[in-house]
């Protein structure tokens, strides 16, 4: 690791960056750093002292006591996007990384710690989002002949496996705990909202049903709840997820049924990408943001 500088080849919004913690039973929040450029998507190590997030291109390590942040040297993959998740030991990371020659998201794994990175989807655009809680397979977006759909492949790298083929973005697939569903959300029904599927992508059931689009559901490590992030309807298309808008992050059972508001926000795309629940379940991640003058 070294200490993070300015990649000039990424482009960065014109924002104040606030890393916060959010007590999921209380709502109390609590800003651990401030930042005078754009981070994204904070993933919380298994141990509880780190906070792992992008920025400018490059995978940040925050040091939860210290409020130190260390760039992960990552070689070659230093255009990265908000779409990083931490293997179930957190011995590697699995980025998403704009490469060179096209500018596409390609994903690939490299050591927590940092160290060379090993492509993992040749086909591109892939965007990251579950890692089995095996270590195995890894879940994903993907755009292939037009439509949006979710897949997974061997962690090492090998074949894609399609699970979903609807008209319309399915996206955000992450595992629950037990490793026997995926949740995602899709915009099937005409508004995006949270869904859950068998792994293996059979028996779709939609989970939220409100007035909202709602993205990126993500389960606690107990597997009792789930967290997303939700646009007004009106606000924003059905099928993006823009940044620099009024969103709340909500909770739900695992089961089902009805949501509750934990935190209202300036934000939307960066603030909650990933899976960003604290070892515990007692806490979330998130990055809200000022506009700057």
């Amino acid at each position: 690791m070294h200490t993070l500088n300015e990649n000039p080849n990424v482009e960065s919004r014109n924002v104040i960056s606030f890393l916060e913690t959010v007590d999921v039973r209380t709502g109390e929040r609590t800003i651990l750093a401030q930042f005078d450029s754009l981070i994204e998507a904070p993933n919380w190590t298994s141990d509880g002292k780190r906070l792992i997030y992008n920025s400018l291109g490059r995978i940040v390590s925050f040091d939860i006591a210290t409020k130190e942040s260390l760039v992960i040297d990552s070689g070659y993959a230093n255009h990265c996007n908000n779409d990083h998740v931490l293997s179930p030991d957190n011995a590697h990371i699995a980025v998403s990384h704009h490469t060179r020659e096209d500018g596409m998201s390609r994903i690939y794994v490299l050591p927590l710690e940092g160290g060379n990175p090993s492509l993992i989807t040749p086909i591109a655009p892939s965007y990251l989002h579950g890692w089995s809680p095996d270590g195995s397979t890894l879940a994903y977006c993907a755009e292939r002949n037009g439509q949006y759909d979710i897949y997974t492949i061997p962690a090492t790298g090998g074949v894609e496996s399609q699970l979903t083929d609807t008209l319309g973005l399915d996206d955000g697939p992450e595992y629950s705990p037990d490793g026997g569903h995926i949740w995602f959300n899709s915009v099937r029904t005409g508004l995006m909202q949270v869904w859950r599927m068998n792994a293996d992508g059979s028996e779709p059931v939609q989970m939220s049903f409100d007035e909202s689009n709602n993205w990126f559901p993500h389960v606690s490590p107990d597997g009792k709840t789930v967290a997303y992030i939700s646009y007004q309807k009106g606000d924003v298309d059905p099928g993006d997820h823009p940044a620099n808008k009024h969103v709340e992050i909500r909770v739900m059972s695992s089961t089902g049924g009805e949501f509750r508001t934990l935190v209202k926000l300036f934000g939307g795309q960066g603030t909650l990408n990933v899976n960003s629940w604290s070892p515990d379940s007692s806490h979330l991640a998130f990055v809200s943001y000022q506009l700057k003058d």
